[in-house]
């Protein structure tokens, strides 16, 4: 059962790739290590999982024209929550036991990515691949230069993880506090800039004197008056056919009424006729009264059609002059101007307040950033002699470190900047690690350093590329050891030369070349404890295998 705090690359499947037709590889727990002549194809597998990283695709690369190049890798995550939270933050499909990550090359070069089936831009299986897969060699090691990566060791010993945590949420405070303080500035400066403008807007727009829906009524109302004549013999047509001179309703009702008299012992008292007839004059005559205090009242005023104009005339033309619709948007408007001097008469005070905001957030944002600057710093002394007791033995004897922790700006990470500072001879001064150190050397201080931290914090699957080249002897057998060391924490792989280190893997492997009628081809086979026996004899002695060599490569493996 997989242990589910390690990530582990299961399996790898490689075809149409150089001179692989096809390859698939299933990978172990532990330490792995790969073996094979030089020229055999160990680079070509590498260079197919580099573009499971994200590596640049080549459509030279691509064995038969006819058919694509594919590379799938698939690595167990169960348990692996930053990269699920990484995922589903990203819209990224995720498995809760594995993850699946592809690359296709067509022909012409165009490539493709996949992460668990799903297409994703390179951008995010890169993303992805990094929290997987981590591939070290002695041109592929410029992490160890980095800042962020220097500062990353020294917080992960130092187990500042959660004053991290909490340094981030006081710095984010700081920021928004800051934020708004220089917002604040800025709105005021504007404002003062603009105060006497703003005072003869609002006053223009106090003096209009204008209530909510008022522009709808007078429009309505002009409506009204300009069709005056019209409406007001319409009002006495109607007036008249109710209650005029001449024959009308009223009067029309009256005579049924006399008529219904005469009806007595016709009408029956459930119809209650007359009763009715009653009640309809009564309401038409109270309808044709208010239909004459609406004439009445369009008669009162002659001069209100012109009032009404003047009066919309000035709402419009406040409107147009800032460009607004209507006069509800004046008064939305006029509320806006009035905030606006509201807070300029009140700014000084707010500025005040908004800048004590920001020097609390600063002081616990350092008080926590001073707490991690000083555990940094008692680390960096304690890191300097582990990763230079731990490297001298791998063939670096002169070996100095330091671990500087420098003042720097507050920033999202705290108040230091730290560098890894290292000599590799006597009298050599003491140099930035990515400005003095050789390739071999970066690799064996990598090497180094992830033994220190490989069981402190969850890192991917480690492959190393022939890091050891340029060693042997008790030099290799420690780095070795070093790499089987770290393979209790995470799954370690590696590809080597040398017997020695070949000897200490749990699982070997052993690429190899084989031609067929038309062509050679990579493979790579998983290997028996006796083909082990055989391939590190061989490494041992060369091409003849004797029975010195053989008891050699046995007691090495025993070993």
């Amino acid at each position: 059962m997989t242990n589910p705090h390690i990530i582990v690359l299961e399996s790898l499947h490689i075809s149409n790739y150089a001179l692989i037709d096809r390859i698939d590889i299933l990978f172990h727990e532990g330490f792995n290590v790969i073996t094979g002549e030089t020229g055999a194809g160990k680079s070509i597998i590498l260079g197919a999982l580099s573009l499971i990283l994200g590596g640049r695709a080549d459509s030279r690369v691509v064995a038969d024209p006819s058919s694509k190049s594919i590379i799938e890798a698939v690595f167990t995550v169960d348990g692996y929550d930053a990269l699920k939270d990484y995922c589903l933050q990203t819209d990224i499909e995720w498995d809760d036991e594995r993850c699946i990550l592809r690359r296709e090359v067509a022909p012409a070069g165009r490539s493709r990515a996949f992460v668990n089936d799903s297409p994703v831009p390179l951008s995010k299986l890169q993303a992805v691949a990094m929290r997987l897969i981590d591939i070290h060699s002695q041109h592929q090691n410029q992490l160890l230069a980095t800042p962020e990566f220097q500062l990353m060791v020294i917080d992960t010993l130092a187990g500042n993880e959660h004053r991290l945590k909490e340094y981030s949420s006081r710095y984010n405070s700081l920021r928004d506090a800051v934020r708004r303080l220089k917002a604040m500035r800025q709105r005021v400066e504007k404002s003062k800039e603009d105060e006497e403008f703003t005072r003869y807007q609002l006053e223009q727009l106090e003096e209009l004197a204008l209530s909510q829906g008022e522009q709808e009524e007078l429009e309505n109302e002009r409506e009204v008056l300009t069709n005056l004549t019209a409406i007001k013999n319409a009002l006495d047509r109607a007036i008249a056919s109710l209650t005029g001179d001449d024959t009308n309703a009223v009067d029309l009702i009256d005579t049924a009424i006399d008529a219904c008299d005469e009806l007595d012992g016709v009408l029956s008292e459930e119809d209650d006729v007359p009763s009715r007839l009653e009640s309809a004059k009564i309401e038409i005559s109270d309808i044709a009264s208010s239909l004459e205090n609406v004439n009445e009242r369009l008669a009162a005023d002659p001069g209100r059609l012109e009032a009404v104009e003047e009066r919309l005339n000035s709402i419009y033309s406040l409107c147009h002059k800032h460009h607004l619709n209507n006069g509800d948007e004046l008064l939305i408007l006029r509320d806006n101007l009035r905030a606006k001097l509201r807070e300029l008469d009140n700014s000084d005070d707010m500025v005040a307040e908004l800048e004590k905001e920001a020097r609390r957030a600063k002081a616990l944002a350092k008080e926590t950033a001073v707490e991690i600057s000083n555990s940094r710093k008692e680390e960096a002394k304690k890191f300097s002699a582990h990763l230079r007791d731990t490297a001298m033995p791998l063939g670096m004897k002169n070996l100095q470190v330091d671990v500087v922790v420098d003042p720097a700006d507050m920033g999202p990470t705290g108040i230091d900047s730290v560098q890894f500072m290292v000599a590799f001879n006597k009298n050599q001064n003491l140099m930035p690690v990515g400005a003095t150190a050789s390739g071999g050397e970066i690799s064996r201080l990598m090497l180094s350093i992830k033994t220190i931290i490989a069981s402190r914090m969850s890192l991917p699957s480690i492959l190393f590329d022939e890091i050891d080249t340029g060693v042997s002897g008790d030099v290799a057998n420690r780095m070795a050891l070093m790499m089987r060391e770290i393979s209790k924490s995470i799954q370690v792989t590696t590809i080597t030369h040398l017997p020695q280190v070949a000897a200490k893997g749990d699982t070997q492997y052993r690429v190899y070349k084989e031609d067929d009628d038309h062509a050679t081809h990579t493979r790579i086979n998983q290997l028996t404890p006796e083909q082990r026996v055989n391939a590190i004899a061989e490494m041992l002695g060369g091409a003849t295998v004797d029975d010195a060599a053989r008891q050699a490569a046995i007691s090495l493996l025993n070993s």
